[in-house]
């Protein structure tokens, strides 16, 4: 019996299909005996755990291997008590992390006792070719994308697995999960789906914790993601979804019969892209996205300086974030540009540039909404954005990730960065509720009308005359309306 955990994230009530999961079920539905176990759905997932095994061993199928699916920051911190609780009861069955935290910091995964084994990136092909293993002479050397300790207790990492299309694998199970409670109401649509029509990315920006785990994209047939979508609107309801891909826009032809084949299902949708990716698309296919449901696509802008983002190995020009902002607005569709702030060779200088370059986007396009980022590293193959090599040292065991100063470091509530000032900090994050305050989010739907009138009127001035320090009217307001922010949550 294989049981499969995600881990409970910090928003639980946000929770949607743990797709990571479901791809690996996928490659053994029908041939496997296997349990999900959600710690968004699940108040208590070890006990659920715990009292299945206890089920099977009555069987005499007892819980052969545990898998879970781990992401930085709450869903590491709720793994540990589960893996620890787990082994200590079942001890001779392996434990297997796989997901963007294990694949990132490997050897911290591996340092823990409780865990085994570590899939590394794209997993169904590993995670089926390491039971086999399991079950037969235990040569784990011939696994791409699995990492593991091998007899004295030394990591041993495997060549990296190449990627594959997501439409190679068989469709998510979804009939596994109460599908009722994966779809939510967003700003979208009643019953909010999630899909994911693509793996990984091409480009090689050096802050990104994609390009270390996946360096180019794989992409399903049109027909692929438009079928799966059509059978979770007619059996299931869905009537939107949120497409989970790091890069939704590739080349033109497919992005236009994507659109094609999405139009009849009327699902309103929200996806990620590159902005010179699709400036360069042409009215028609800019038509097609608007008519196929394309309400907001969110951006990687970045920066506003042509300096900082050769830096980052972006490929862009500031230039071309402001032309895409003026072009799609006579698409109605909302551009979601995100930023990253605090350039570690002047944090100062990048932070007063971005906050001016903000605010040209937002006269181009009042629509247009922004997120703030810090800037928070990641291991790089080919060094970090920053030159920041030698700045910081990221924990070896998971005991250490688990803790408040590194929480807060995954989380981006406090991250505690060596080159950025406090007061730098502050700003950017003064800024941020200012600008959010000044145009909160259309994401928000339990926002009231009197909350949002509430917000704007005590920012505008603020806004209007450039005056972010210490906005304590603002977070007092913060307080009472609760305003969702996007930067934090999933849709």
């Amino acid at each position: 019996m294989i049981f499969f955990l995600n881990p409970r994230a910090a928003k639980p009530k946000n929770r949607r299909f743990p797709l990571s999961i479901l791809a690996l079920a996928a490659v053994v539905e029908g041939r496997e005996d296997y349990a999900i176990f959600d710690g968004n759905i699940d108040p208590d997932p070890w006990e659920s755990i715990d009292r299945a095994s206890i089920d099977q061993a009555r069987r005499q199928k007892p819980a052969e291997l545990l898998a879970v699916t781990v992401m930085p920051g709450p869903q590491m911190v709720a793994a540990i008590p589960v893996c620890r609780a787990f082994r200590e009861r079942y001890p001779a069955a392996p434990i297997v992390w796989g997901g963007y935290f294990p694949s990132l910091y490997t050897d911290a995964a591996l340092n823990a006792k409780y865990v085994d084994f570590v899939v590394r990136g794209q997993g169904e092909e590993t995670f089926v070719e390491l039971l086999a293993a399991l079950r037969g002479k235990q040569d784990f050397s011939g696994i791409r994308g699995l990492s593991y300790k091998d007899r004295f207790g030394l990591h041993v990492h495997n060549p990296e697995r190449p990627l594959r299309s997501p439409g190679d694998f068989p469709w998510y199970p979804y009939h596994r999960l109460e599908t009722a409670k994966y779809l939510l109401r967003t700003f979208l649509g009643s019953r909010t789906a999630v899909h994911q029509a693509s793996i990984g990315c091409p480009f090689r920006c050096n802050f990104c914790g994609v390009v270390p785990v996946f360096d180019r994209e794989k992409m399903e047939p049109p027909e692929r993601t438009a079928a799966i979508l059509g059978h979770l609107k007619q059996q299931y309801g869905a009537d939107a979804v949120q497409f989970y891909d790091n890069n939704f826009f590739l080349r033109e032809d497919h992005t236009a019969e994507l659109a094609e084949r999405l139009a009849p299902l009327e699902m309103r949708w929200w996806c990620e892209g590159r902005i010179d990716t699709v400036l360069g698309y042409s009215d028609r296919t800019w038509e097609k996205l608007r008519r196929a449901g394309s309400a907001m696509i969110f951006f990687g802008a970045e920066s506003g300086s042509d300096e900082v983002l050769r830096q980052m190995n972006k490929n862009l020009k500031a230039e071309q974030t402001l032309a895409l902002a003026a072009r799609i607005r006579q698409f109605g569709i909302i551009p979601e540009f995100s930023f990253i702030l605090g350039n570690p060779q002047d944090p100062e200088r990048d932070t007063r540039r971005s906050i001016e370059f903000i605010r040209k986007i937002k006269r181009i396009n009042p629509e247009a909404e922004i997120i703030v980022q810090h800037y928070i590293p990641t291991p790089q193959r080919d060094g970090m954005y920053g030159g920041i090599e030698g700045q910081i040292q990221f924990p070896a065991t998971l005991e250490e990730w688990a803790t408040e100063r590194w929480y807060n470091f995954t989380t981006r509530i406090d991250p505690h960065l060596p080159w950025l000032p406090e007061r730098i900090r502050r700003r950017i994050d003064d800024f941020e509720l200012v600008v959010n305050s000044r145009w909160p989010t259309v994401q928000d739907i339990y926002l009231r009308r009197w909350g949002r009138s509430l917000l704007q009127s005590l920012s505008a001035w603020r806004y209007a005359l450039g005056i972010y320090g210490f906005p304590v009217e603002l977070e007092w307001a913060h307080k009472i309306v609760n305003l969702r922010k996007p930067r934090l949550e999933s849709l």
